[in-house]
């Protein structure tokens, strides 16, 4: 298997560690204890289990997308439905396991951080479910931009924090929600939301999420008789690509791709491409590849989603990729906007604005791959991408007769 955990000090090879202030320490350490010992336990695996098939809708479907692969004419495209989860995106697997945790170990209050929303959203979710205080930190670009999100945020129970330093976006949400950490820690269990951070939240989360890919596994054999080409997912944090990836580690034969977000262009800080634009560095208590300047400083970003925006790239996406296991692209904004729209004509699906970054890349190399089985991991529903939708496609909400042709 291609490293399948980390080494004691939270290492994929030369990434990820614990790079916090010491009265962090400690709480990381209970964590670590307190999740190996949960994941050896039959109780809380049975109660994880249960919750996520009678709660949060699992298994998801994997659908043949049959007009979309007749308009490409060459590979056969399937998509993995994470976006018919509750909540409307995989964030709910990882927060489920978290709250079962934080209950593990006496944890009455949950602080996260969002960006897209998704995450925030699945965390009040379960802390209304366990009857949990909750705190959720938004960058005040993102609570523009996810209005819906912050609103159901609210209706579900949880404090929503607007971030008003930076670039209010992800990373700063981040940074409050350490800081509340770092005070609250006897009482507060911080629910991370993608495979990033300092250990062991990247090897939690992922273990979290590799039901996406377990899945997938089984239903690409219950359809076809045979594994996948390429699998697809688009690449934040990475916490959905590394769920479906893991699956597949083994098999030399399944190419997976992650899509990172290519924003408006090249230049630093109009896009969120780690692999391309980026260097090592540490953001967040983890060393990985990260948007930074030539004198260390951590970059600004730019996507149209609000969940591909962050700097730094989950450690084990990095490994992977020095290993030649994956391969990582980028898609722009324009890209994304079209895929949507395109599996929206094709298939009657409306993606989130980050899942919609993995269909640009499926669309662009089906043509050319007849006969082969490509697989779609589609994170999230656009519903709460809306508002964004509505700004970059204004001709929508023209009267139909002013309307061009599809």
């Amino acid at each position: 298997m291609m490293i399948a955990q980390p080494d004691a000090q939270g290492h994929f090879g030369p990434y990820g560690g614990r790079y916090v202030p010491e009265v962090l320490m400690a709480p990381l350490e209970e964590l670590e204890k307190a999740y190996l010992e949960a994941r050896r336990d039959p109780a809380f695996q049975a109660e994880l289990n249960d919750l996520l098939t009678n709660y949060v809708g699992r298994p998801t479907p994997l659908y043949y997308a049959k007009r979309l692969s007749a308009m490409l004419g060459g590979a056969k495209i399937y998509i993995k439905r994470e976006d018919l989860l509750h909540t409307g995106a995989h964030k709910i697997n990882n927060c489920i396991g978290q709250a079962l945790l934080a209950r593990r170990m006496g944890k009455k209050r949950i602080i996260a951080e969002t960006g897209a929303g998704q995450h925030g959203v699945a965390t009040a979710t379960v802390c209304a479910l366990f009857g949990l205080d909750c705190v959720v930190y938004m960058g005040e670009e993102d609570m523009r931009r996810q209005r819906l999100n912050v609103f159901r945020m609210r209706m579900l129970g949880a404090k929503v924090v607007g971030v008003s330093s930076g670039s209010r976006t992800l990373k700063d949400a981040i940074s409050e929600a350490m800081r509340d950490w770092v005070t609250n820690v006897a009482t507060t269990h911080y629910l991370l939301g993608s495979a990033l951070g300092a250990h062991p939240y990247p090897m939690m989360v992922r273990d979290f999420h590799r039901v996406i890919g377990e899945e997938t596994r089984r239903q690409i054999l219950e359809h076809e008789g045979r594994l996948p080409d390429v699998v697809f997912a688009c690449v934040g944090g990475g916490s959905n690509a590394i769920g479906i990836f893991h699956a597949f580690l083994d098999d030399a034969g399944v190419k997976l791709v992650g899509v990172e977000a290519g924003g408006r262009g090249a230049e630093l800080g109009a896009h969120a491409a780690r692999f391309s634009g980026g260097s090592p560095g540490v953001l967040h208590g983890a060393h990985s590849y990260l948007l930074q300047d030539s004198d260390g400083q951590v970059a600004l970003t730019h996507s149209v989603s609000a969940g591909l925006d962050y700097a730094l790239v989950g450690p084990e996406h990095s490994w992977l990729r020095d290993q030649g296991r994956t391969e990582y692209v980028s898609a722009t904004d324009r890209e994304a906007l079209e895929a949507a729209k395109t599996l929206a004509h094709t298939e009657g699906i409306i993606p989130a604005l980050e899942s919609a970054h993995a269909v640009v890349e499926a669309v662009r190399r089906a043509p050319s791959a007849k006969d082969r089985l490509f697989v779609i991991n589609l994170s999230g529903r656009g519903d709460k991408d809306t508002d964004i939708y509505r700004e970059n496609m204004k001709e929508l909400d023209e009267p139909d007769q002013n309307r061009p042709a599809l």
